[in-house]
């Protein structure tokens, strides 16, 4: 029996991570790049992003763009691909949390949050797919949520995209797992993050959220790496389609 930790190696691969100048994409490219991939990170920022680079040194890449963008997919995967080849994994990270109560929602929020955590993981894996199909080999890691099957207080926008992520996946594996590409989620419980700082710096709303889970507490970065590092590698060959909460067992009560 080969050396069962040669399952999570992921030396010689290429990844993409989206929203990689902050929070769980930093931690991702940060934990691929350990695992031994050639690392490509996409956001926004570019300040933050060289930041990225710099700690990863020369097998990684940075490139500044808006992933909602849509007319301008093909062009990004093309960038993408140009530093280390066509991506084997993708992460899609990048995300948004307008945060606006129903009776409130504003057209703009509804189809920016729907663009970024919806729309363009999917545009984007369409696009790496052909280049996966080629190497009999892929994975496709989304972000789902609590919200993708909880209602939170000003989240229908951001719950109604993260339903759909977790529709979304189930369906791209079954279009693309055929041919050795595995589509699956990740849904977080509640991790510091930007997009959480609102609730980590409530201390009682903090504590109030731990003590939902099974677990007692909330996350840590160094929660995501175990299941980021799973999904991504041999070691789920055969698990595709699915939701895996990273959640300390906030949704198992």
């Amino acid at each position: 029996m080969s050396d069962p930790r040669d399952l999570f190696d992921l030396t010689g691969k290429v990844a993409c991570v989206t929203g990689a100048s902050s929070g769980i994409g930093r931690r991702a490219a940060v934990t691929l790049a350990a695992a031994g991939a050639y690392v490509v990170g996409v956001a926004r920022r570019k300040e933050a992003l060289d930041g990225l680079q710099a700690e990863l040194g020369e097998g990684a890449a940075s490139i500044v763009a808006d992933v909602a963008a849509r007319s301008g997919v093909e062009a990004l995967v093309h960038a993408i691909s140009q530093p280390f080849g066509a991506p084997d994994i993708v992460i899609h990270a990048a995300g948004v949390n307008t945060r606006e109560p129903a009776d409130d929602v504003t057209a703009e929020g509804w189809d920016q949050t729907l663009a970024l955590n919806l729309s363009a993981p999917f545009f984007i894996s369409q696009a790496m797919v052909p280049a996966m199909k080629a190497k009999g080999w892929g994975r496709i890691v989304n972000f789902a949520s609590l919200q993708t099957t909880r209602a939170f207080p000003g989240g229908i926008a951001y719950g109604a995209s993260k339903g759909g992520v977790g529709q979304m996946t189930r369906a791209m594996a079954e279009a693309w797992s055929k041919d050795g590409i595995t589509a699956n989620a990740i849904g977080p419980g509640f991790f510091p993050t930007e997009l959480t700082a609102a609730v980590f710096d409530d201390a009682e709303r903090a504590a109030r959220n731990a003590a939902q889970t099974c677990a007692g507490r909330n996350g840590t970065m160094e929660d995501m790496d175990g299941p980021l590092l799973f999904l991504c590698s041999d070691a789920s060959s055969y698990v595709t389609g699915q939701v895996l909460m990273v959640d300390g067992g906030f949704t198992a009560k």
